[in-house]
């Protein structure tokens, strides 16, 4: 099979020759093999294992995305990716990582949400004066 990782800013990994691949979804996690069945998947927060010939097993952590299997093609599309070979530190480096990240988008939208409330509030005032 043909992997290819989206970022939303780069191609975070381009690679042939996967045999088989093991992706965490909404529905669970569920093995690729290239002969199966086209589909596509939302993806959640989690570990993509994917295996080349002599070279083993890789892993990826990513984020929540989109997995989508045409033929022998398999993009995935996904907000955040952390390559490894190491699982249980990838394991850590995600938590960490994307933890922290989410922090700060809470942050953000909170603050977004006090400007906009604050717009608004204040345009409602100034339509009744």
């Amino acid at each position: 099979m043909h992997l290819k990782i989206l970022l939303p800013s780069q191609v975070f990994a381009d690679v042939d020759g996967v045999s088989r691949m093991v992706a965490d979804t909404s529905d669970g996690s569920f093995g690729l093999l290239p002969h199966r069945l086209d589909c596509v998947a939302a993806m959640v927060p989690g570990i993509l294992t994917y295996e080349i010939g002599a070279e083993g097993e890789s892993y990826v952590a990513v984020d929540q995305g989109m997995l989508v299997k045409s033929g022998c093609d398999v993009l995935v599309s996904v907000r955040r990716a952390i390559g490894g070979k190491d699982l249980s530190q990838l394991h850590a480096m995600m938590k960490r990582e994307f933890q922290t990240l989410d922090e700060s988008e809470k942050d953000a939208r909170a603050a977004s949400d006090k400007l906009e409330s604050g717009f608004l509030s204040s345009f409602v005032r100034a339509r009744h004066e």
